[in-house]
């Protein structure tokens, strides 16, 4: 078991200041184009650095992202290492605390209620070359139940549609249309505000799935809970929400019951442009921020990387209750942190010998996306795709290890499918494990461990004195 972390600074300038003092922050001061360049130049170095751009175009604010894009910056960022992390993700679910109202916070130093013009006021990107126009993705989208109160926090775009408005994407299946659902139903709109630069443990509570955290759970407390103290929130100025108070800034809006228009296409986190379709829309009834805003944008790996330290913190945790000779999990970036997952288990007597196929059942339960799932014993490095590989090349036997599991419900953006059932397709169990028996004869022999330092060596590019690079070459 991991110890608990304690509290935890995961302010959003917190966590810029630690990315930078690690050498992860690569600052742009080249004057950039917000229209297709500066999201070009970020996805041709995903899944690595986060970027600070100091001149987006002639926007006067600098723009930051990518800030969790990568092992090595969440690591940076929390302070911790990959075990710590989940165990403040499962801390968040298990142990949620309430919300410390304040008075006042730095995000509503300024605040804009008249005559507002969001592209005016953001450097707000045009993504990719089909994408429908300019997009708000940082965003964390915070509402109440229309008849319960709880609140709910999320992650959504906001394409622009006028100087006040935008368009919102509802995916069926999330909280957030429920909510706008139920505020329909009567007639009407639903209140939102749209976080930007948000305390990173809302960024993290906003970004698990409605299956993580049930309809009754306060998303605002669980932040609470990741942090290990109560999130600091005050008032709105125009709709009836919290918001936390040392946010960049925050977009007071509501969602109108009865107007839609045309949102997408938009480049999703599988790499295919979305189909575009009807959406709400939203209108903007003011925009506060502090004096010295950053703005942030959510571009490539990012979607992906933030929700695979929750999958696989909730994964680990709800196979280990049936399985519990299951020690690490991965989702594997290929997956697209997703739909492949490498587990680990540790065989202790012959009687655990199956359970490691019962841990891929038990892992496809616990997230249905789950198209792969591959089960390695512990001496395979699961982080390691050499390693993985390994075990199948040489602890798997197709014909044995090799089963499916059809007509399971899946990703509806995966356009390959079952039957043309879209969302719907075989999924795959790989058993690459070794029998319990057979273990001492499949563990790798492993050099001494010895360290080159203590030895005199160099890379000095000048040859060595030996004949054979100072004697002439033959003709």
């Amino acid at each position: 078991m991991v110890s608990d972390p304690g509290v935890l600074d995961l302010s959003f300038r917190t966590g810029l200041r630690r990315l930078n003092a690690a050498g992860r922050l690569c600052k742009v001061s080249s004057k950039v184009d917000p229209d297709l360049e500066l999201a070009s130049i970020v996805r041709r170095h995903d899944s690595d650095l986060a970027f600070w751009f100091e001149r987006v175009g002639d926007h006067p604010l600098p723009l930051c992202c990518n800030a969790l894009v990568s092992h090595p910056n969440v690591l940076a960022v929390f302070g911790l290492d990959t075990h710590g992390v989940r165990a403040c993700l499962e801390r968040a679910i298990a142990r949620p605390l309430p919300l410390r109202p304040v008075a006042q916070g730095a995000c509503q130093e300024v605040v804009i209620s008249d005559g507002i013009n969001l592209e005016a006021l953001f450097p707000v990107l045009h993504h990719m070359p089909k994408d429908a126009g300019k997009v708000i993705t940082g965003g964390v989208i915070i509402a109440k139940d229309p008849e319960t109160g709880v609140r709910n926090a999320s992650i959504h775009r906001l394409q622009l549609v006028g100087p006040d408005r935008t368009a919102i994407k509802l995916d069926l299946g999330r909280h957030l249309r429920a909510y706008y659902e139920k505020a329909k139903a009567r007639g009407r709109p639903l209140e939102i505000a749209a976080v930007i630069g948000a305390d990173l443990s809302l960024t993290y509570a906003a970004s698990m799935m409605g299956a993580q955290i049930p309809l009754d759970q306060d998303e605002l407390a669980v932040a609470g809970g990741l942090r290990g103290a109560p999130l600091e929130v005050v008032p709105c100025r125009t709709v009836d929400l919290e918001v936390p108070a040392e946010a960049e800034f925050v977009i007071e809006a509501e969602i109108l019951p009865d107007e839609t228009v045309w949102e997408g296409p938009f480049l999703e986190f599988i790499g295919l442009y979305s189909e575009p379709g009807w959406a709400p829309v939203v209108r903007v009834k003011a925009v506060t921020h502090r004096r010295d805003p950053i703005y942030y944008a959510i571009i490539g790996a990012e979607t992906r990387v933030l929700r695979k330290y929750v999958m696989e913190a909730l994964i680990e945790r709800a196979v280990r209750a049936s399985v519990p000779i299951v020690t690490d999990v991965n989702l594997t970036p290929g997956g697209l942190c997703r739909f492949h997952l490498v587990m680990a288990v540790r065989k202790r007597s012959p009687q655990d010998e199956g359970l490691q196929r019962n841990a891929v059942f038990a892992a496809v339960a616990a997230l249905k996306d789950l198209d792969l799932v591959i089960v390695v014993d512990d001496d395979i490095d699961i982080h390691n795709p050499a390693d993985v590989e390994y075990a199948l090349a040489t602890r798997m036997e197709a014909s044995q290890d090799l089963f499916l599991l059809p007509g399971a419900r899946g990703h509806e953006y995966i356009l390959v499918s079952e039957g043309g059932l879209r969302g719907v397709r075989t999924k795959v169990g790989i058993d690459a494990t070794v029998p319990y028996d057979e273990l001492p004869n499949f563990r790798r022999v492993e050099p001494l461990k010895l360290d080159l330092a203590a030895y005199e060596a160099a890379t000095d590019p000048r040859p060595p004195g030996h004949p054979a690079f100072t004697e002439a070459p033959p003709t």
